[in-house]
């Protein structure tokens, strides 16, 4: 069943691949972008360009009403394309704004607008080490060192944020492995967790349709997580390419 889909984040590496999958299946799509020259880009392919930051509360919120989206999926990370680990430190802090208060604003304008659905990426190596593969039970690396303590406390934040409506709205976390493939500047798997860019994508887009509130790796088959809830219930595949 299509409807209305308002995609924060459409033209990162999960946001890339998954506006082609949401306008194949007869969504209507409003993207995100802080960028004049990638809201024409986002327009060609059949998008409804939102230009906007999503620190703009106030913008944000007027854009999210109008659009009246049936689901809101919150994509945005604030990245370097290529990982300089010498500045770890700079982007991990960057990145867990947008965790925290970016994720707030979102959930606050979503409440706001009505939105029964929202679906928002997380990561699924920020489990404490041990009992691997972990599923979504397991506890967080509360004890990590920095920065890799920022990071995690970002993770909080955003997935309390996103899971703190139960019964008014319906929240999913996909907690996606390290990415691979198109756009993400690397072609094959590293450090496990993993998942290739268009299954993560894959994810979001099932989770429109289906999944009950709560969380859920979106990762490869491997030692360190187990995706068994994700397929079991989302119907999700890792092997899932565009």
């Amino acid at each position: 069943m299509s409807g209305t889909i308002f995609l924060a984040g459409a033209t990162g590496a999960i946001g890339q691949r998954l506006v082609p999958l949401l306008l194949r299946a007869g969504h209507t799509v409003f993207g995100t972008t802080r960028s004049e020259e990638k809201a024409r880009s986002l327009e060609s392919s059949g998008v409804h360009p939102v230009v906007v930051d999503v620190f703009d509360s106030g913008k944000l919120a007027r854009a999210v009403s109008l659009a009246k989206p049936d689901a809101v999926i919150h994509q945005l990370t604030d990245l370097p394309r290529i990982i300089d680990p010498t500045k770890a430190a700079d982007f991990t802090a960057r990145n867990a704004h947008i965790r925290r208060e970016g994720t707030a604003i979102l959930m606050q304008a979503a409440v706001a607008a009505g939105v029964k659905r929202v679906i928002a990426q997380s990561i699924a190596w920020a489990y404490a080490p041990g009992n691997e593969p972990c599923d979504e039970a397991m506890p967080l690396d509360l004890r990590a060192p920095e920065p890799r303590l920022t990071s995690v406390s970002g993770v909080i934040a955003l997935e309390s944020a996103v899971l703190g409506h139960p019964g008014s709205v319906t929240g999913i976390v996909l907690r996606y492995g390290h990415l691979y493939g198109p756009g993400t500047g690397t072609d094959m798997p590293g450090t496990s967790p993993t998942v290739h860019v268009d299954a993560a994508a894959c994810a979001a887009m099932l989770a429109i349709q289906t999944g009950t509130h709560g969380i859920y790796n979106i990762a490869d088959s491997g030692l360190a997580v187990t995706s068994a809830k994700a397929i079991r219930t989302l119907g999700w595949s890792a092997d899932f390419r565009l």
